[in-house]
């Protein structure tokens, strides 16, 4: 085993999206000594669920398998990296206790997955099913990347907050460590109805940029606004943002971006890669 080495868990359902995820994973990782494992749920439909054992499901489970072990080679050969190894896990659980267990098992870092499947595979759909795969891991971060994204050096690397909560030096980690990756600027925004800071507010300011004080990092101030969500887009725009990264907790900002009527209608869909981390 190599020293420092990152598990990384990568979901697919061998569609052209989670091959682009896997592709995105890749590239941000380069550098780093990683293990990553490729996951797939071959979870029985409905109709076989009560006959594991019957042929259809046979041949369903022995095409995954097969399936697996052909993404892990056309990774292997993409990627070339000796810094990387591969394995492959075909788990018969659903989507999200599959990952739950390979995390648990296997010492997961990040799971990194693409926003929409192959047809049917609704649990990669980036609208109320991804969130509910947001929601339900608290034990590391999670990755989501866009369809069709190619990988862009994340220079720019936005962290919204409301500065209402005190983040801990473990729940920075990961954006600091994705920040030192490509010595990455952090973009700070306070989105807040209130023109000015109160005290608490001031205090978890303050506090975050010592956390960050060996980072490049500035903050932006957004007051008077129509919903977070739209506010978020604009600045990734405007900033020419490559990484959206937030911590999901209790009345965070990205619980209340998913709570907002318009978000609940449309689902939240950054146009860039986007980084939840558990607090």
């Amino acid at each position: 085993m190599k020293t420092n080495n990152k598990h990384i868990l990568l979901p697919t359902d061998f569609s052209d999206n989670s091959w682009s995820a896997i592709v995105y994973t890749l590239k941000l990782y380069a550098n780093e000594n990683c293990t990553f494992y490729i996951l797939n749920s071959a979870y029985p439909s409905v109709s076989s669920i009560s006959d594991k054992y019957s042929k259809v499901f046979k041949d369903t489970e022995e095409k995954a398998k097969k399936d697996l072990l052909e993404i892990r080679a056309l990774a292997e050969a993409t990627d070339a990296n000796a810094n990387h190894e591969f394995q492959v896990i075909l788990s018969l659980e659903n989507l999200n206790w599959a990952i739950e267990k390979a995390i648990d098992k296997h010492k997961i870092d990040l799971v990194a997955l693409g926003t929409k499947g192959a047809t049917g595979a609704k649990e990669f759909f980036f609208g109320s099913n991804t969130v509910r795969i947001i929601k339900k891991i608290r034990s590391c971060p999670v990755l989501i990347i866009p369809e069709d994204y190619d990988f862009v050096t994340p220079k720019q690397i936005a962290f919204p907050t409301d500065f209402n909560r005190l983040y801990g030096a473990e729940e920075l980690k990961p954006l600091k460590y994705l920040a030192s990756l490509f010595n990455s600027k952090i973009q700070i925004v306070h989105i807040n109805k209130e023109d000015e800071l109160d005290s608490v507010q001031k205090r978890n300011l303050s506090l975050l940029k010592s956390h960050l004080d060996t980072f490049k990092h500035s903050l932006h101030l957004v007051s008077h606004y129509s919903n977070k969500a739209t506010e978020i887009k604009k600045f990734i725009e405007e900033l020419d943002i490559d990484i959206l990264v937030m911590v999901n907790y209790e009345h965070s900002v990205i619980e209340q971006i998913f709570n907002e009527p318009v978000i609940k209608k449309i689902g939240f869909n950054p146009t860039i890669p986007f980084l939840v981390i558990p607090g």
